[in-house]
């Protein structure tokens, strides 16, 4: 099973002045997807904070996949995207770009999200949406391809090549 993080970023949340409604929403997609969640955390929109809890999850607890959830949009506090990029030593386009252009089928906000992916160590961290129906359907767009992706990361898998 592949070793998972759920990362809330929330300043309301983590203060307990909001329930976090998207956490369990990534939580059972991961685990109907047969992940195994081994982190939850909830912390404030703080550009240290970020980094530290995602070089922890990677280079500590060698967490194979990171969602987070919340901090990609406009807003002055919303800096997930800029803590991630901090921190991943490779950026992984493809997966922003199909959570965007699949979204755009639903909905023309789509084009504001910030969120972008990219691995540190042999750790794939995905920002997510803060809602949860955003961060349900964003998950869904690319969780078919994530378990290979993480294979081949972690050196389980070699070949992408269709037989």
């Amino acid at each position: 099973m592949i070793k998972a993080a759920i990362l809330t970023i929330s300043d309301k949340g983590s203060k307990g002045e909001r329930v976090d409604g998207t956490g369990p929403v990534i939580r059972k997609i991961l685990e109907d997807n047969e992940y195994k969640v081994e982190y939850y955390k909830i912390i404030p929109d703080e550009m240290k904070e970020i980094e530290k809890e995602l070089k922890y999850l990677s280079d500590n607890l060698k967490i194979e996949l990171v969602l987070t959830n919340g901090g990609t949009g406009f807003s002055e506090r919303d800096v997930t995207p800029e803590a991630t990029r901090n921190v991943i030593e490779k950026y992984v386009p493809g997966i922003g770009e199909v959570m965007r252009g699949k979204s755009l089928e639903i909905t023309p906000k789509a084009m504001l999200s910030r969120a972008i992916a990219g691995i540190r160590k042999k750790t794939l961290i995905i920002n997510l949406p803060g809602s949860p129906k955003g961060a349900a359907e964003n998950l869904g767009f690319v969780i078919p391809a994530l378990k290979h992706g993480i294979e081949i990361m972690v050196g389980k898998a070699s070949e992408c090549a269709r037989k």
